[in-house]
């Protein structure tokens, strides 16, 4: 997945070295030319020294080739101006905003920004799940937002599609919790075969959510 950063501070960097470890293709744009310096070196990604905020430079950074902006600079106003050009302009399928006054929040959301939130982890662990995989869906949060219940579609062209739970790779902070079939709902057991069509039902702490995508070869759907 290919995800434009538009802000190269801390939040900025982190986002895009905790993306680049889990397999993703994060390119940042920054104003500061020594953080652009730094994550380049640092990082080994694509890097643009200039406005994040402008059609000029989000267009030279690539930012129509993105599944997902994230904007995180310090100032809410440029966040949101952000958000709206790589929307409207360059049909980003998913914005994401570091929102500095929490009061912002629900204007940003109101305004056009798909997910505004304030915490770095939550942005890496929402964009997996509502940018990677339409198969997968968020139900509840558990524990603080720390683990999720969330449902699987498997689809037409799944890997393990006739295969056991027991054959098939789940982490170990995963729990699968039901299968719904045709409308019948199943309790799992070691032996139950996963088919595609089945709706599955699981509970995993958040952090392992990206790694049973992977697993399950769910992430690019």
């Amino acid at each position: 997945m290919k995800i434009m950063i538009v802000g190269g501070g801390k939040v900025g960097y982190y986002m895009a070295k905790t993306l680049l470890s889990h397999n993703h293709e994060p390119r940042v744009i920054e104003k500061n030319l020594a953080l652009c310096n730094q994550i380049a070196n640092e990082l080994d990604i694509p890097v643009t020294n200039g406005d994040g905020s402008t059609v000029e430079y989000l267009e030279a950074a690539g930012c129509s080739e993105c599944d997902a902006l994230v904007a995180v600079t310090g100032r809410d106003e440029i966040n949101l101006i952000t958000c709206q050009i790589a929307k409207k302009l360059f049909h980003v399928k998913k914005t994401v905003t570091r929102v500095n006054n929490p009061k912002n929040s629900e204007v940003l959301r109101r305004l056009g920004v798909d997910i505004a939130v304030s915490s770095t982890d939550n942005l890496a662990r929402i964009l997996e799940r509502e940018v990677e995989s339409a198969a997968i869906q968020q139900v509840l949060n558990l524990a603080g937002g720390t683990a999720t219940v969330f449902e699987l579609q498997i689809p037409e062209n799944f890997k393990y599609n006739g295969k056991s739970l027991a054959q098939i790779p789940i982490s170990e902070s995963a729990v699968i919790i039901a299968i719904t079939r045709q409308g019948e709902l199943l309790i799992p057991r070691g032996n139950t075969q996963i088919l595609q069509g089945d709706k599955v039902l699981c509970v995993a702490r958040d952090t392992a959510i990206h790694e049973l995508a992977q697993d399950w070869g769910l992430a690019d759907l």
